[in-house]
Protein backbone atom coordinates (compact mmCIF):
# COMPACT_ATOMS: atom_id res chain seq x y z
CA UNK A 1 0.00 0.00 0.00
CA UNK A 2 1.27 3.35 -0.82
CA UNK A 3 1.21 6.81 1.09
CA UNK A 4 0.38 7.42 4.34
CA UNK A 5 -0.59 4.60 6.51
CA UNK A 6 -4.59 4.62 7.56
CA UNK A 7 -5.51 5.11 11.55
CA UNK A 8 -5.82 2.54 13.21
CA UNK A 9 -7.09 1.99 17.35
CA UNK A 10 -7.58 -0.33 19.99
CA UNK A 11 -10.64 -2.13 19.79
CA UNK A 12 -11.41 -2.32 23.38
CA UNK A 13 -9.27 -5.43 24.86
CA UNK A 14 -9.89 -7.76 22.20
CA UNK A 15 -5.88 -7.32 21.41
CA UNK A 16 -7.30 -6.28 17.77
CA UNK A 17 -6.03 -3.08 16.35
CA UNK A 18 -8.11 -1.77 13.75
CA UNK A 19 -8.70 0.85 10.98
CA UNK A 20 -10.77 3.56 12.13
CA UNK A 21 -12.70 2.54 8.81
CA UNK A 22 -13.85 -0.79 8.30
CA UNK A 23 -15.94 -2.31 5.15
CA UNK A 24 -19.18 -3.39 5.82
CA UNK A 25 -21.29 -5.59 3.53
CA UNK A 26 -24.80 -5.42 3.98
CA UNK A 27 -25.63 -3.60 0.73
CA UNK A 28 -23.56 -6.00 -0.93
CA UNK A 29 -26.08 -9.19 -0.20
CA UNK A 30 -27.56 -7.76 -3.08
CA UNK A 31 -31.57 -7.63 -3.21
CA UNK A 32 -34.94 -9.68 -3.36
CA UNK A 33 -35.14 -9.78 0.56
CA UNK A 34 -36.81 -7.76 2.68
CA UNK A 35 -33.94 -5.75 4.29
CA UNK A 36 -32.05 -5.76 0.72
CA UNK A 37 -30.69 -2.51 -1.19
CA UNK A 38 -31.95 -3.37 -4.41
CA UNK A 39 -29.33 -5.55 -7.46
CA UNK A 40 -25.83 -5.74 -6.75
CA UNK A 41 -23.11 -7.15 -8.61
CA UNK A 42 -20.82 -9.16 -7.37
CA UNK A 43 -17.64 -8.35 -9.19
CA UNK A 44 -18.20 -4.54 -8.16
CA UNK A 45 -18.84 -5.50 -4.68
CA UNK A 46 -15.44 -7.51 -4.68
CA UNK A 47 -13.34 -5.33 -6.03
CA UNK A 48 -14.38 -2.51 -3.65
CA UNK A 49 -13.68 -4.62 -1.18
CA UNK A 50 -10.02 -5.20 -2.63
CA UNK A 51 -9.46 -1.48 -3.11
CA UNK A 52 -10.12 -0.79 0.41
CA UNK A 53 -8.04 -3.52 1.30
CA UNK A 54 -5.10 -2.19 -1.15
CA UNK A 55 -5.67 0.95 0.96
CA UNK A 56 -4.88 -0.62 4.26
CA UNK A 57 -8.30 -1.52 5.82
CA UNK A 58 -8.15 -4.35 8.03
CA UNK A 59 -11.53 -5.33 8.82
CA UNK A 60 -14.97 -6.62 7.24
CA UNK A 61 -18.79 -6.41 9.17
CA UNK A 62 -20.77 -9.04 7.69
CA UNK A 63 -24.08 -10.73 8.58
CA UNK A 64 -26.10 -13.82 7.83
CA UNK A 65 -29.06 -12.08 7.37
CA UNK A 66 -27.24 -10.27 4.14
CA UNK A 67 -28.79 -11.76 1.88
CA UNK A 68 -29.37 -14.61 3.52
CA UNK A 69 -25.36 -15.60 2.92
CA UNK A 70 -25.03 -13.99 0.07
CA UNK A 71 -23.19 -11.11 1.18
CA UNK A 72 -20.86 -13.49 3.58
CA UNK A 73 -20.66 -15.94 0.28
CA UNK A 74 -19.15 -12.36 -1.75
CA UNK A 75 -16.56 -11.76 1.22
CA UNK A 76 -14.96 -14.95 1.38
CA UNK A 77 -14.78 -14.90 -2.11
CA UNK A 78 -13.00 -11.53 -1.75
CA UNK A 79 -10.91 -12.34 0.93
CA UNK A 80 -9.39 -15.80 -0.45
CA UNK A 81 -5.93 -16.10 -1.13
CA UNK A 82 -5.31 -12.31 0.04
CA UNK A 83 -2.02 -12.32 2.09
CA UNK A 84 -3.73 -9.41 3.72
CA UNK A 85 -6.75 -11.16 4.80
CA UNK A 86 -8.90 -8.74 7.28
CA UNK A 87 -10.56 -9.23 10.08
CA UNK A 88 -13.28 -10.59 9.64
CA UNK A 89 -16.63 -10.27 11.85
CA UNK A 90 -20.24 -11.18 11.59
CA UNK A 91 -23.67 -11.88 13.31
CA UNK A 92 -26.20 -14.29 13.89
CA UNK A 93 -30.10 -14.64 15.52
CA UNK A 94 -31.41 -13.75 12.18
CA UNK A 95 -32.46 -16.97 10.38
CA UNK A 96 -33.98 -16.90 7.04
CA UNK A 97 -38.21 -17.48 6.93
CA UNK A 98 -40.61 -17.94 4.12
CA UNK A 99 -40.19 -15.71 1.54
CA UNK A 100 -37.14 -14.77 1.95
CA UNK A 101 -38.43 -12.66 5.19
CA UNK A 102 -36.21 -11.96 8.23
CA UNK A 103 -36.99 -14.21 11.74
CA UNK A 104 -35.54 -14.04 14.63
CA UNK A 105 -33.58 -16.52 17.44
CA UNK A 106 -31.35 -16.80 19.95
CA UNK A 107 -31.78 -20.36 20.69
CA UNK A 108 -28.64 -22.42 21.16
CA UNK A 109 -29.21 -24.78 18.01
CA UNK A 110 -30.44 -22.02 15.77
CA UNK A 111 -26.88 -20.12 16.37
CA UNK A 112 -24.60 -23.37 15.78
CA UNK A 113 -26.47 -23.46 12.72
CA UNK A 114 -26.06 -19.83 11.72
CA UNK A 115 -22.05 -20.54 12.66
CA UNK A 116 -21.53 -23.50 10.79
CA UNK A 117 -22.90 -21.82 7.76
CA UNK A 118 -20.75 -18.73 8.36
CA UNK A 119 -17.75 -20.32 8.64
CA UNK A 120 -18.35 -22.63 5.44
CA UNK A 121 -19.36 -19.14 3.20
CA UNK A 122 -16.38 -16.97 4.94
CA UNK A 123 -14.14 -19.90 3.95
CA UNK A 124 -12.04 -19.44 7.86
CA UNK A 125 -11.16 -21.96 10.43
CA UNK A 126 -12.75 -19.25 13.37
CA UNK A 127 -14.84 -15.85 13.38
CA UNK A 128 -12.46 -12.91 14.67
CA UNK A 129 -15.17 -11.11 15.97
CA UNK A 130 -19.38 -12.86 16.20
CA UNK A 131 -22.22 -10.55 17.42
CA UNK A 132 -25.64 -11.23 18.27
CA UNK A 133 -27.51 -9.26 15.72
CA UNK A 134 -30.42 -7.86 17.16
CA UNK A 135 -31.39 -8.83 21.65
CA UNK A 136 -34.64 -10.64 19.71
CA UNK A 137 -36.29 -12.10 21.24
CA UNK A 138 -35.49 -10.43 24.38
CA UNK A 139 -36.51 -13.44 26.66
CA UNK A 140 -33.55 -16.13 24.87
CA UNK A 141 -30.81 -12.86 25.18
CA UNK A 142 -28.65 -14.94 27.72
CA UNK A 143 -29.35 -18.42 26.23
CA UNK A 144 -28.19 -16.37 22.71
CA UNK A 145 -24.92 -15.29 25.09
CA UNK A 146 -24.26 -17.79 26.77
CA UNK A 147 -23.79 -20.27 23.60
CA UNK A 148 -21.72 -17.17 21.55
CA UNK A 149 -19.25 -17.46 24.94
CA UNK A 150 -19.61 -21.26 24.16
CA UNK A 151 -18.26 -21.29 20.83
CA UNK A 152 -16.10 -19.02 21.55
CA UNK A 153 -14.09 -21.22 24.45
CA UNK A 154 -14.27 -24.09 21.68
CA UNK A 155 -12.39 -21.62 19.26
CA UNK A 156 -14.98 -21.53 16.51
CA UNK A 157 -14.95 -17.60 17.02
CA UNK A 158 -12.36 -15.45 18.84
CA UNK A 159 -14.15 -12.50 20.09
CA UNK A 160 -18.23 -12.13 20.88
CA UNK A 161 -20.04 -8.80 20.73
CA UNK A 162 -23.51 -7.43 20.81
CA UNK A 163 -25.10 -4.94 18.56
CA UNK A 164 -28.15 -2.86 18.70
CA UNK A 165 -29.06 -3.63 22.29
CA UNK A 166 -29.39 -0.76 24.98
CA UNK A 167 -27.54 -0.57 28.77
CA UNK A 168 -29.73 -2.74 30.29
CA UNK A 169 -29.24 -5.74 28.01
CA UNK A 170 -25.60 -4.93 28.19
CA UNK A 171 -25.69 -6.12 31.75
CA UNK A 172 -27.92 -8.97 31.69
CA UNK A 173 -24.84 -10.27 28.93
CA UNK A 174 -22.08 -9.24 31.22
CA UNK A 175 -23.55 -11.68 33.73
CA UNK A 176 -22.97 -14.51 31.68
CA UNK A 177 -19.69 -13.24 30.45
CA UNK A 178 -17.86 -10.31 29.57
CA UNK A 179 -19.34 -8.08 26.63
CA UNK A 180 -15.99 -6.93 24.44
CA UNK A 181 -18.14 -5.30 21.97
CA UNK A 182 -20.69 -3.44 20.51
CA UNK A 183 -22.21 -2.52 17.45
CA UNK A 184 -24.61 0.30 17.49
CA UNK A 185 -26.39 2.13 14.93
CA UNK A 186 -24.51 6.22 15.00
CA UNK A 187 -24.50 8.92 13.06
CA UNK A 188 -25.68 12.98 12.49
CA UNK A 189 -29.16 11.64 12.89
CA UNK A 190 -29.24 8.73 14.37
CA UNK A 191 -27.50 9.63 18.03
CA UNK A 192 -29.61 8.15 20.79
CA UNK A 193 -26.83 6.18 21.62
CA UNK A 194 -24.92 8.99 23.09
CA UNK A 195 -27.20 9.28 26.26
CA UNK A 196 -26.39 5.50 27.59
CA UNK A 197 -24.94 3.03 25.20
CA UNK A 198 -21.71 5.09 24.20
CA UNK A 199 -20.77 6.80 27.64
CA UNK A 200 -21.39 2.32 29.65
CA UNK A 201 -18.84 1.21 26.50
CA UNK A 202 -16.42 4.15 27.61
CA UNK A 203 -16.74 3.08 31.55
CA UNK A 204 -16.49 -0.53 30.99
CA UNK A 205 -13.57 -0.51 28.31
CA UNK A 206 -15.88 -1.94 25.73
CA UNK A 207 -15.07 -1.69 22.13
CA UNK A 208 -16.89 0.14 19.74
CA UNK A 209 -18.09 0.24 16.24
CA UNK A 210 -20.95 2.24 14.67
CA UNK A 211 -22.83 1.18 11.50
CA UNK A 212 -24.93 3.49 8.92
CA UNK A 213 -22.29 6.53 10.03
CA UNK A 214 -23.83 8.39 6.48
CA UNK A 215 -27.65 7.33 7.80
CA UNK A 216 -27.45 4.54 5.36
CA UNK A 217 -26.35 6.71 2.12
CA UNK A 218 -28.68 9.86 3.40
CA UNK A 219 -25.45 11.86 4.56
CA UNK A 220 -23.10 10.13 1.42
CA UNK A 221 -23.56 13.58 -0.45
CA UNK A 222 -25.06 11.48 -3.22
CA UNK A 223 -28.55 11.26 -2.24
CA UNK A 224 -31.27 13.48 -3.86
CA UNK A 225 -34.50 14.01 -4.23
CA UNK A 226 -34.84 12.31 -7.49
CA UNK A 227 -32.45 8.86 -6.38
CA UNK A 228 -34.92 8.74 -3.81
CA UNK A 229 -37.97 8.54 -5.62
CA UNK A 230 -36.12 6.25 -8.50
CA UNK A 231 -35.00 3.62 -5.54
CA UNK A 232 -36.39 0.20 -6.93
CA UNK A 233 -38.87 -1.30 -5.06
CA UNK A 234 -36.69 -4.28 -2.92
CA UNK A 235 -34.52 -1.54 -1.65
CA UNK A 236 -35.70 -0.84 2.21
CA UNK A 237 -34.72 2.70 2.17
CA UNK A 238 -37.89 3.54 0.09
CA UNK A 239 -40.04 3.15 3.20
CA UNK A 240 -37.40 4.72 6.15
CA UNK A 241 -38.68 7.68 7.54
CA UNK A 242 -35.31 9.40 7.21
CA UNK A 243 -35.73 9.49 3.32
CA UNK A 244 -39.04 10.81 3.58
CA UNK A 245 -40.85 14.05 4.42
CA UNK A 246 -40.54 16.07 6.72
CA UNK A 247 -37.15 14.51 7.78
CA UNK A 248 -36.05 14.70 4.51
CA UNK A 249 -35.63 18.36 4.42
CA UNK A 250 -34.15 19.07 7.40
CA UNK A 251 -31.20 15.95 6.25
CA UNK A 252 -30.89 17.48 2.85
CA UNK A 253 -30.06 20.79 4.52
CA UNK A 254 -27.54 18.87 6.69
CA UNK A 255 -25.79 17.75 3.88
CA UNK A 256 -25.29 21.06 2.87
CA UNK A 257 -23.49 21.87 5.69
CA UNK A 258 -21.10 18.54 5.45
CA UNK A 259 -20.72 19.80 1.91
CA UNK A 260 -19.19 23.00 2.95
CA UNK A 261 -16.98 21.46 5.66
CA UNK A 262 -15.98 18.79 2.82
CA UNK A 263 -14.91 21.27 0.35
CA UNK A 264 -12.44 23.09 3.30
CA UNK A 265 -11.18 19.41 3.71
CA UNK A 266 -11.01 18.49 0.09
CA UNK A 267 -12.94 15.37 0.77
CA UNK A 268 -16.78 14.51 0.37
CA UNK A 269 -19.35 15.10 2.46
CA UNK A 270 -19.54 11.35 3.35
CA UNK A 271 -16.61 11.63 4.10
CA UNK A 272 -17.24 14.29 6.80
CA UNK A 273 -20.21 12.09 8.17
CA UNK A 274 -18.03 9.43 9.19
CA UNK A 275 -15.49 11.14 10.84
CA UNK A 276 -18.27 13.32 12.91
CA UNK A 277 -19.07 9.26 14.52
CA UNK A 278 -15.12 9.05 15.31
CA UNK A 279 -14.64 11.85 17.13
CA UNK A 280 -16.42 10.25 19.95
CA UNK A 281 -14.17 9.02 22.68
CA UNK A 282 -16.21 5.73 22.88
CA UNK A 283 -16.36 5.04 18.78
CA UNK A 284 -13.40 2.71 17.98
CA UNK A 285 -14.16 2.40 14.40
CA UNK A 286 -17.00 2.82 11.86
CA UNK A 287 -18.25 0.32 9.49
CA UNK A 288 -18.91 2.03 5.56
CA UNK A 289 -20.53 0.06 2.94
CA UNK A 290 -19.25 0.29 -0.39
CA UNK A 291 -21.11 -0.99 -3.77
CA UNK A 292 -18.19 -0.23 -6.15
CA UNK A 293 -14.38 0.50 -6.38
CA UNK A 294 -14.99 4.34 -6.70
CA UNK A 295 -16.79 4.89 -3.72
CA UNK A 296 -13.85 3.59 -1.73
CA UNK A 297 -11.17 6.47 -1.42
CA UNK A 298 -13.67 9.25 -0.57
CA UNK A 299 -14.79 7.25 2.31
CA UNK A 300 -11.83 6.36 3.27
CA UNK A 301 -10.18 9.51 3.74
CA UNK A 302 -12.42 9.79 6.92
CA UNK A 303 -10.35 7.69 8.78
CA UNK A 304 -7.67 10.43 8.84
CA UNK A 305 -9.73 13.80 8.71
CA UNK A 306 -9.72 15.86 11.56
CA UNK A 307 -12.60 18.06 12.05
CA UNK A 308 -12.10 21.57 13.60
CA UNK A 309 -14.23 23.72 15.93
CA UNK A 310 -15.49 25.49 13.09
CA UNK A 311 -16.40 22.50 11.02
CA UNK A 312 -18.38 21.34 13.86
CA UNK A 313 -20.15 24.38 14.63
CA UNK A 314 -20.92 24.26 10.58
CA UNK A 315 -22.34 20.69 10.70
CA UNK A 316 -24.40 22.07 13.71
CA UNK A 317 -25.53 24.66 11.91
CA UNK A 318 -25.07 27.54 14.52
CA UNK A 319 -21.97 29.12 12.80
Amino acid sequence: MGGTPLRTTALGGTGMEITRVGVGAWAIGGGGWDWGWGGQDDDDSIAAIHRALDLGVNWIDTAAQYGFGHSEEVVGRAIAGRPDRPWVFTKCGQPEGPGRTTTHSLRRDSIRRELEGSLTRLGVDAIDLYQIHFPIPDEDLEEGWATLAEVRDEGLVRHIGLSNVDVSQIRRAQGIAPVETLQPQYSLIARDVEDGVLPAAAADGIGVIVYSPMGSGMLSGGMTRERIAGLPDDDWRRGDARFREPRLSEHLALVDRLATVAARHDVTPGAVAVAWTLRNPAVDGAITGFRRPAQVDPIVAAAGLDLTDEDLATIAGTR
